[in-house]
C-alpha cells in the first residue's frame, strides 16, 4: 500500500498544484463524479417520456460531471491553466439543438454535480443529487404540470352530425374512465372530423379500442395518439 501511494505521489508530482489530499483526493473526486453521473443518467432514463430519447445524450450526462470536476481541479489553484481552458472553450462551438427544455435542466444538473465534486463539496454534491432525483421522480409519477389527465387522443371521421354520436360515445366509455371531446370540425358530405381525449380504464388495451372503433358503423379512419407522442408533435 505504501508503495502504491508513493507511486501515485510521483505520478502527480509534475503537476503545478494538486487538490488538498493529493492523489487519493483526485481519485475520490473522479470516482464520486462518475457515480453521481450515473444517478443523473439513470433518473433521465427512468423519467423520460416522448420520442426524443437519445442514448448518446444519456451517455453525455454520465460523463459530464467527471469532466467538469477535472476542469475545476485544474483551474482551482492555477490562473494560467484557467485562462488556457477559457481560450480552448472559446474555440469550441456546440451546434446540437435540444428538443426538450427538460434536457437543458438535466445538463445543468450534471454540470452542478461536477462543480460541487470538483471543488470538494462532497456532502453537498451527494445531497443535491438525491434531492434532485427525488424531485424528478415526483414530477414523473404525479404528472405535475399537465393540464389534462388522459392517456390517448382518438381521432376519426364520423358519418353523420355530431348529435348522432351516441353509439360512438358508448364505445369510448366502455374503454375510457373519462371521455372528453377535444375538437370537432364539420366536413363535406355529412361528415364530422372529431377527436376525443380518453383516460383509459386499462392503458394496455389501446389496440382493443382501435379494433372496436374500426368495426363501429359510421366510423372511418380511426387513429390513436398516445399522450407522449402528441406532446412531441
Amino acid at each position: 500500500m505504501n508503495s502504491l501511494t508513493a507511486m501515485l505521489d510521483s505520478l502527480f508530482a509534475g503537476d503545478y498544484a494538486t487538490p488538498t489530499g493529493g492523489p487519493r483526493t483526485i481519485l475520490l473526486v473522479m470516482l464520486l463524479a462518475f457515480i453521481l453521473g450515473h444517478i443523473v443518467a439513470w433518473i433521465y432514463m427512468w423519467t423520460h417520456a416522448g420520442l426524443s430519447y437519445s442514448q448518446a445524450f444519456t451517455a453525455s450526462l454520465l460523463v459530464m460531471p467527471l469532466l467538469v470536476a477535472l476542469f475545476m481541479m485544474l483551474v482551482a489553484s492555477n490562473a494560467f491553466v484557467a485562462l488556457g481552458m477559457l481560450a480552448v472553450f472559446t474555440m469550441i462551438r456546440f451546434r446540437n439543438v435540444l428538443k426538450d427544455t427538460r434536457d437543458t435542466t438535466f445538463i445543468l444538473w450534471s454540470l452542478v454535480e461536477g462543480l460541487a465534486v470538483g471543488t470538494q463539496h462532497f456532502a453537498l454534491s451527494v445531497a443535491g443529487a438525491l434531492a434532485a432525483a427525488l424531485v424528478f421522480l415526483y414530477l414523473r409519477f404525479t404528472s405535475f404540470g399537465g393540464r389534462h389527465r388522459y392517456d390517448v387522443i382518438v381521432s376519426m371521421e364520423w358519418l353523420g352530425d355530431i348529435a348522432s354520436t351516441d353509439a360512438l360515445r358508448a364505445v369510448l366509455q366502455r374503454h375510457g374512465a373519462k371521455v372528453q371531446l377535444a375538437s370537432q370540425r364539420e366536413l363535406e358530405g355529412q361528415r364530422v372530423d372529431v377527436s376525443y381525449r380518453l383516460l383509459l380504464r386499462d392503458p394496455a388495451r389501446g389496440r382493443d379500442l382501435l379494433a372496436e372503433l374500426k368495426q363501429t358503423p359510421g366510423v372511418q379512419r380511426p387513429t390513436i395518439y398516445h399522450r407522449e407522442d402528441e406532446s412531441e408533435l
